[in-house]
């Protein structure tokens, strides 16, 4: 006997009836519980609208219409309860809700049990389960999950200042410490790792977004607890490190993909001072104590900041980025503001940084070419940047640079006096314009001088500029650097004249030709008496290399002199504590090799500084 056909709308107002009374009793209205006979009721109607022949199995309508009911509930009930209560009642009645919609799904997914059997299995949906608790998610959780978190982070809070608060009004003062510790490690310690490692919601998250506030209460509730920001570092200092290393190996596959591209190099250093400005100015504005993980940030920092890339070392790459930002047509774009603070970051920067000593050799170099060919944008720009290292390395790192600039601003009041002298003296005139540039041996770079044959219109220059300085000074030796030297010279010829600028050796040779019609390279050479090397710039990467040699020398020096200053203080020391205080002491301007250590600490004895204890050879004197 065939069974009579259920359509839609009939089986609908059935299970409706169902599904109205499982609400009420989940609203806590008076309703009486699911008997067995109707639940098999409801079971047997979905099964049945679901096994009739075709047009009439409703199997998809009711796996919709099974979803519908979820969201029709949640838009009319769900959601108006929970938005009418704030913080602590908002979280109350969200479990609730929560709790009640599980119910709901489990009873809904009985119910319908027959589509996840066989419909939902031959179509590879999603379960019947899963379907309920998806509508929660995306309805409920989704809409109100920035709200709960800033509530439960707050009532963590809260639950600290009501516990000091019933200590206070009911217990002797004494039980507060152990209370507040017992309901501190509840809350916080015990879930320490979920709450700071969390993917969305941990500390990476919230330094990730620069979420300030909730920062500043991680710190407040975290700091109290014996250890506590220990954890909170570790996660601060990996953060920084992947975010660090990210960079740096950006830099490495700019530089390889564009042939070592100092340019896309330069950019990854301007977002690694980018990313160490932020993270200070979180901090300043998180009103966070900042000594607290400032080690978590040293030692992240000169993680990725220490690494070569492309060839270069971090220190050169700091330098040459300054120079970029100082020097003529680098700083277009920017306003003054601008690079103030960018310098600002730099010198931030340069305090993770482990060769100081190098980026003020490589600095210095650079800054002795912007200087010495006119190529400085702005001398406050450059006085500023020296002050900023003055403050952040000490007045002996900037003296040579600051020495530097003060050259050139007595030799712009030299030339000055060498004009009037001149023009008093019509008879000392050399006939061309003449200027010239004073420097202090000790402050700039060795520059290689050169017993270069001057053409005579040069000599006469040299000659008048000797007599005027010896009006200045009896006691001053002039050498003269004629490969810094700049010329104007007028050629002529047929078509027309041209004015060349160039070195003082290309003028030289070129004045040659004055005389001669062809000239071989060994013919110049004799003629001007200068050799190969003279006439070759020195190529970039050999140019480093000596920097890099000139370095190391004086690190030597530098080692040397803190042996010497530590045992002179102390006499009698043993080895392992004597390389530690020399390190300590030179790790402000570069880490000293151990190894280069002891070969210094050798030197001392053969030049009898030290000598080892006889019974004792790890032990050392001070003789000197």
């Amino acid at each position: 006997m065939d069974r009579k056909t259920i359509d839609l709308d009939q089986g609908w107002d059935y299970m409706q009836k169902g599904i109205t009374k499982l609400k009420r009793i989940l609203e806590g209205l008076p309703e009486s519980p699911f008997s067995s006979e109707e639940y098999m009721m409801l079971y047997t109607t979905i099964y049945n609208m679901c096994t009739q022949k075709p047009p009439h199995d409703y199997s998809q309508q009711l796996y919709d219409k099974y979803k519908q009911a979820f969201e029709e509930y949640i838009s009319s009930m769900v959601l108006p309860s929970l938005s009418e209560k704030h913080d602590e009642y908002m979280l109350r009645e969200l479990v609730k809700r929560w709790a009640n919609h599980k119910v709901m799904v489990r009873w809904l997914s009985r119910f319908f049990h027959y589509l996840d059997r066989y419909f939902i299995a031959r179509r590879s949906l999603p379960a019947l389960n899963e379907v309920g608790l998806t509508c929660f998610r995306e309805q409920v959780y989704d809409a109100l999950k920035n709200k709960a978190k800033d509530a439960i982070i707050a009532l963590a809070e809260e639950c600290l200042k009501k516990e000091r608060d019933r200590v206070s009004h009911y217990l002797h003062s004494s039980s507060e410490p152990k209370l507040v510790e017992k309901v501190q490690h509840e809350l916080l310690v015990v879930y320490a790792t979920e709450l700071l490692e969390k993917e969305q919601s941990g500390c990476r998250a919230l330094l990730r977004e620069d979420k300030v506030e909730d920062l500043s209460r991680m710190y407040r509730l975290y700091h109290k607890i014996p250890k506590g920001l220990e954890p909170v570092a570790n996660v601060f200092k990996q953060h920084i490190t992947a975010e660090g290393t990210v960079l740096v190996q950006q830099a490495e596959d700019a530089a390889t993909n564009q042939g070592g591209s100092s340019g896309a190099v330069q950019e990854q250093v301007n977002l690694a001072t980018s990313l160490l400005w932020n993270l200070l100015k979180l901090f300043e504005i998180s009103k966070i104590d900042f000594v607290v993980w400032s080690q978590a940030l040293k030692e992240a920092f000169e993680i990725f900041c220490n690494k070569a890339v492309g060839g270069s070392s971090s220190s050169e790459l700091l330098a040459t980025f300054c120079d970029n930002i100082l020097k003529k047509g680098g700083n277009e774009k920017l306003s003054d503001e601008a690079i103030e603070e960018t310098l600002e970051k730099v010198v931030k920067l340069l305090a993770y940084i482990s060769d100081k000593d190098l980026f003020a050799e490589f600095y210095r170099k650079k800054l002795a070419r912007r200087l010495l060919f006119d190529r400085s944008a702005n001398d406050d720009h450059e006085r500023s940047i020296l002050t900023k290292l003055k403050q952040q390395c000490g007045g002996q790192f900037t003296s040579k640079m600051e020495g530097m600039v003060t050259d050139l601003t007595l030799a712009r009041e030299n030339q000055t006096s060498f004009e009037e002298y001149l023009s008093n003296n019509q008879n000392a005139h050399p006939g061309i314009d003449l200027s010239v540039t004073v420097l202090t041996t000790g402050f700039w770079p060795s520059y290689k001088s050169s017993d270069l044959n001057l053409p005579s219109e040069m000599v006469k220059c040299v000659e008048v500029f000797k007599g005027f300085y010896e009006t200045k000074t009896k006691h001053r030796k002039l050498t003269w650097i004629y490969s810094l030297g700049q010329c104007n010279i007028n050629g002529k010829f047929e078509q027309k004249n041209i004015e060349l600028i160039v070195s003082t050796y290309q003028a030289a040779t070129l004045l040659l030709f004055n005389t001669s019609d062809r000239l071989s390279y060994s013919e110049i050479m004799t003629q001007l008496n200068l050799t190969h090397d003279d006439l070759i710039p020195l190529p970039p990467v050999d140019e480093r290399k000596k920097i890099v040699e000139d370095v190391d020398k004086d690190r030597r020096y530098a080692i040397d002199a803190a042996l010497v200053r530590i045992m002179k203080s102390r006499k009698v020391l043993g080895h392992q504590q004597l390389v530690s205080e020399c390190v300590e002491q030179l790790s402000r301007m570069f880490k000293p090799d151990i190894k280069a250590i002891k070969k210094r600490m050798e030197d001392l004895i053969t030049r009898d500084y030290l000598e080892r204890d006889k019974e004792n050879p790890n032990m050392f004197r001070y003789l000197a």
